[in-house]
């Protein structure tokens, strides 16, 4: 095997400029590649974070996923029951307090209640539909990012005014009003409630900021016509990617529609597969296409070479040691190569990385979000050393497997 190598090390250091032709190729195709998916990771981690961040968990809704088993169904296995709706009898969760309790006793993460419902926002006749959101200060702050998104006003001043509501800062624009201005909320029955602008908050979303206030709790229920009703419990975990399993296991326990954010937003979470799908693809193929330069200097090798694999072979080595020669050669440069990409890699990833983007949606500068991974050059050097080895084998073996007489006579 030194033998192996000090021939393949032989022909690699005295073609210099081919070595570094190659060389170059490997280490652009992998440190792009990991530039690439820092940068398409991150991009994917942070919007998922500000997702995550403007909405709980999962959420617990006061309805049920499917049509409650019939009493004639169950005393009498022939009888099928057809068009039941799918209704309760008074809407709200029945003893939020004591499912609160008892899902505290197990959940990794907190519960508040909260009452949803839908008004619409009125002010200098500019009318607005949206979703008001009833919720208990206290507890809130334990289930979402609302108390850090505000940008004018606390949480707390929703009970130091009457019928006080938060809302973003999309919507206020939209209405043209700011923190202690009056407006009116009109309800579905008809229900009407003067309240005062008591904060803004700005989520990142402008579907979010343009369509959802907060409110006390009493100011939701008075909207929605139930006094005492709490319509949702909303739970937030200490680990997000846990919410689908846990919401199984809420609803199997309550028996109550439990909904996590992956299931609200499972059509968005699908484009996120076709794209790393697709993201993968490029990668891929830029890994292949930076082998081709090992590929051209492998065959120019073994063309330029055909004595010396003639004599080799006259001398009794076999056409594997021989091959072995220019896959060590391959791997050579691939080494080289990848050790100069994951330099040139993070060198990129760190230079985007300071890179500010203005969104002209939310008036601000973000800097492009860039995810660092271990597993990004590990796998991007992998690849690319078997691409490298596999483009040395072909022209390595094509060599080989001519009669040594042959070469000798044609170069003769």
């Amino acid at each position: 095997m030194k033998l192996l190598f000090n021939i393949a090390w032989t022909h690699v250091s005295t073609r210099v400029r081919q070595t570094l032709v190659g060389m170059a190729g490997v280490a652009m195709g992998v440190g792009f590649t990991i530039m690439m998916a820092g940068l398409m990771q991150g991009s994917q981690i942070d919007f998922l974070r500000q997702l995550v961040d403007t909405m709980p968990h999962i959420t617990i809704e006061d309805e049920r996923r499917s049509v409650p088993t019939q009493p004639a169904e169950q005393e009498y296995a022939a009888v099928q029951m057809a068009d039941i709706a799918n209704v309760g009898k008074r809407p709200g969760i029945k003893y939020p307090e004591s499912v609160m309790s008892s899902l505290r006793s197990w959940i990794p993460g907190d519960v508040a209640p909260s009452v949803k419902t839908t008004a619409i926002i009125d002010h200098g006749g500019a009318r607005i539909g949206i979703t008001l959101t009833g919720i208990d200060p206290r507890r809130e702050v334990h289930v979402s990012k609302l108390a850090a998104q505000m940008r004018e006003g606390k949480l707390d001043d929703l009970s130091r005014a009457p019928n006080a509501i938060i809302i973003g800062e999309a919507l206020a624009e939209k209405l043209g009003v700011k923190t202690g201005n009056t407006v009116l909320l009109v309800g579905g029955q008809g229900t009407q409630l003067n309240s005062t602008v008591a904060g803004l908050f700005r989520s990142g979303l402008k579907r979010v900021d343009e369509s959802q206030i907060y409110s006390l709790a009493g100011p939701a229920q008075v909207m929605m016509g139930q006094n005492g009703v709490i319509n949702q419990l909303r739970l937030r975990l200490n680990d997000p990617m846990a919410a689908q399993k846990v919401a199984a296991q809420v609803e199997a326990q309550t028996g109550y529609k439990s909904v996590s954010w992956q299931e609200a937003n499972a059509d968005l979470l699908s484009t996120f597969t076709v794209r790393d799908f697709i993201v993968l693809t490029v990668m891929g193929a830029m890994l292949l296409t930076s082998s081709f330069a090992t590929y051209n200097i492998i065959s120019t090798i073994t063309h330029e070479k055909r004595q010396d694999i003639a004599i080799m072979k006259s001398l009794g080595m076999r056409e594997y040691a021989v091959r072995r020669i220019f896959i060590i050669e391959s791997v050579i440069i691939g080494v080289v190569g990848i050790l100069f990409g994951w330099i040139l890699g993070y060198l990129l990833c760190y230079g985007w990385s300071k890179i500010t983007i203005f969104n002209p949606l939310t008036g601000t500068t973000v800097p492009l979000q860039i995810y660092y991974s271990a597993m990004h050059y590990v796998v991007a050097g992998g690849i690319s050393l078997l691409c490298c080895a596999g483009a040395a084998y072909f022209p390595a073996r094509k060599a080989t497997r001519v009669h040594p007489v042959e070469i000798i006579r044609g170069a003769s």
